[in-house]
């Protein structure tokens, strides 16, 4: 049985965030994702929806079999639990894939990483956390 984890923000959902998880899905026979905790999204603004209910409507969808929240302080603790057998970055995530490799290893964490294709999106969509917040703001203020 092949564990894959991915992580993210995954704040408000949007069709991004489900092609991501459907393409790492595809790639194991369970799929865990690690919700980041707000005090360590430090590479974007802070989310908007508290952490517990970004996990929770990451759990919700058919493709993830597990939802965790992030570790506060060491976000390799819950890998290190899940012991997965494939990381899957999405595949515009900021991650140094050589580092992160390198982190792993140093903790003796023996998986494969690797990037989930990107997605096409429909003309009209949003597949951004960011523009989707933007238009709200554009629209109702």
């Amino acid at each position: 049985m092949t564990t894959v984890v991915a992580q993210g923000t995954f704040d408000i959902l949007h069709p991004g965030h489900v092609h991501y998880l459907s393409d790492a899905a595809a790639m194991g026979d369970r799929l865990h994702v690690i919700v980041a905790r707000s005090q360590n999204v430090t590479h974007k603004p802070e989310p908007i929806l508290p952490g517990r209910q970004r996990r929770a409507m990451v759990d919700a969808l058919d493709v993830v079999d597990e939802a965790h929240l992030g570790h506060p302080e060491d976000i390799f603790v819950p890998i290190e639990r899940i012991a997965p057998d494939v990381i899957v970055l999405g595949y515009d995530q900021h991650h140094d894939e050589d580092g992160l490799q390198r982190a792993l290893r140093a903790r003796g964490i023996d998986c494969e990483i690797r990037r989930a294709s990107a997605r096409d999106p429909e003309t009209d969509e949003l597949c951004s956390t960011g523009r989707i917040v933007d238009r709200i703001v554009e629209r109702r203020c």
